[in-house]
């Protein structure tokens, strides 16, 4: 086994990079990380404008279709008191028990008829709101694909 005091040290000279190569291929390298940043930059900053353009519409839709479905649940609350409120002069008129079981099985029967309307209303309602504010986010959805692609 050869010590190493005993070892001859020899240079190794690459002869493809000397001296004044290598500040070069560092501002090359510096320049090219430049641009990528700035490229990656100026994408987030388009982004970032594209979200911005695309919020105030779904914060609009979402401001119409609330006081939609606002004021259909306020109709449906006031037809239900009315409805309530008929009932029991009804049931304040009747004559025998089997009346009184009589409007009882029909008041019933129309409060869940209703019910069950004022739900396909709000259903209804809200898949059309889901579709419309969903959109501005689905198109800003392709164009980034499309953007994707296209680099």
């Amino acid at each position: 086994m050869t010590k190493i005091s005993e070892r001859s040290f020899e240079t190794i000279e690459n002869p493809g990079s000397s001296s004044l190569k290598v500040p070069d291929q560092f501002g090359a390298s510096v320049e090219k990380g430049n641009k990528k940043v700035t490229e990656a930059f100026l994408k987030l900053a388009s982004g970032a404008e594209a979200t911005q353009k695309m919020l105030p519409p779904i914060l609009e839709t979402t401001s119409l279709f609330g006081n939609e479905l606002w004021w259909k649940t306020i109709a449906a609350l006031q037809a239900d008191a009315e409805a309530s409120f008929s009932h029991l002069q009804a049931l304040l008129g009747a004559n025998s028990p089997s009346q009184i079981l009589e409007q009882q099985s029909t008041f019933f029967r129309k409060r869940v008829e209703t019910s069950l309307q004022h739900a396909k209303e709000v259903r209804v309602l809200s898949s059309r709101a889901v579709e419309e504010i969903s959109k501005p986010v689905k198109d800003a959805f392709d164009k980034v694909l499309t953007d994707l692609k296209a680099t």
